[in-house]
């Protein structure tokens, strides 16, 4: 798709013409998906980027007067997306999501800390949301390829910055936008908007660790030979045998608990204190911020249904896990809906 809007009509007062409805409903639903995506990396939540994407496309269309038609739609769209998650987040009690309670030292055994109810957590993203980027890719002065900049540990580093340094580095770094026009969306001068740049880079290169992406294992077949050896372990209740999936070095967190566990001895350690607290699993391949996931169903003793349980996110590199995010109750359950799954499984396998 072009930027040109198509059609415009009638005309406001001036004489310019304002975009009809059905006209606005092709622009919008073009970006639709890539504006979803901008809004959950400002924001950390898939729930609140549905809410904002209504929110940008409502205020679009009250103040489509505005758009002339000879600017980009797109960066028209982009300015209200922004400005709409800088101001949600100054409205709500935290400003950013976690995977883990800050400054918390990783655990050993059961799971004692409890669920933290008063932390907001980072959300997974389904693949299935992830747009088609033919007209959108990043413009040449992006520093992260799309592929880096939705992964789970990309989107939870970047939520550790201000709002306006986090905005700022999505609309540069990751969009590809010049400091010129970061300026004229957020507000403020080229110089100002350079040195939140550079605040944020240097956080970033901090918390996030730039080999990753080298590190880390594209799509390919190894990848596929390790997510059925993952969905093989749970189906067969196979500790070791999970375990054993591990990376030396792996890490487990488990929103919303605020227990997480670091290498294979202690993930093992934990797995063996709740191993038995189900009669059986069943577990469906699936995808979240371009990485495998996998959905479990559980069985508890004595009953006869499959419920959904956890949704486990997996960060692959060199043929093992190098770090696994499991989303358990009651996270995980609510999230099985907008992955296109139901809250019992009823496959052949149950």
């Amino acid at each position: 798709m072009t930027d040109a809007p198509g059609p415009l009509e009638p005309l406001d007062p001036t004489g310019r013409p304002i975009l009809d409805r059905p006209a606005f409903e092709r622009l919008t639903m073009a970006h639709r998906r890539a504006l979803k995506l901008h809004c959950y990396r400002m924001m950390g939540s898939l729930h609140e980027a549905d809410d904002l994407v209504q929110e940008t496309f409502l205020k679009a269309w009250r103040g489509r007067a505005q758009f002339d038609g000879r600017g980009s739609p797109r960066g028209w769209l982009y300015s209200i997306a922004t400005n709409a998650c800088l101001n949600a987040i100054k409205a709500r009690s935290s400003a950013h999501r976690t995977l883990e309670e800050p400054a918390r030292p990783p655990s050993e055994g059961r799971a004692a800390a409890g669920p933290a109810a008063e932390l907001s957590w980072l959300e997974p993203y389904p693949d299935a949301e992830l747009p088609d980027l033919i007209d959108g890719e990043p413009g040449p002065d992006a520093r992260y390829e799309t592929s880096e900049a939705v992964r789970l540990a990309f989107v939870a580093a970047i939520q550790l910055l201000p709002p306006r340094q986090r905005a700022s580095l999505l609309l540069c770094d990751v969009l590809g936008w010049s400091a010129l026009e970061t300026a004229q969306l957020l507000g403020g001068s080229t110089a100002s908007v350079n040195s939140a740049l550079q605040r944020a880079r240097t956080t970033l290169g901090e918390r996030y660790a730039q080999g990753r992406l080298q590190q880390r294992s594209q799509p390919n077949a190894e990848e596929g030979v390790l997510l059925e050896r993952y969905i093989s372990a749970w189906q067969a209740a196979n500790l070791d045998g999970l375990v054993a999936l591990l990376r030396e070095d792996a890490t487990y967190h488990m929103p919303p608990w605020r227990d997480w566990y670091r290498g294979r001895h202690a993930i093992h350690g934990f797995f063996k204190t709740v191993w038995g607290n189900f009669a059986g699993y069943r577990a469906v391949a699936t995808r979240a911020n371009g990485q495998p996931a996998v959905a479990i169903y559980a069985r508890r003793h004595q009953e006869p249904e499959w419920r959904a349980q956890s949704l486990h996110v997996i960060e692959p590199a060199d043929g093992a896990i190098v770090s696994l995010t499991v989303y358990v109750a009651p996270l995980g359950p609510g999230l099985f809906a907008a992955f296109g799954l139901p809250p019992v499984w009823s496959g052949p396998e149950a």
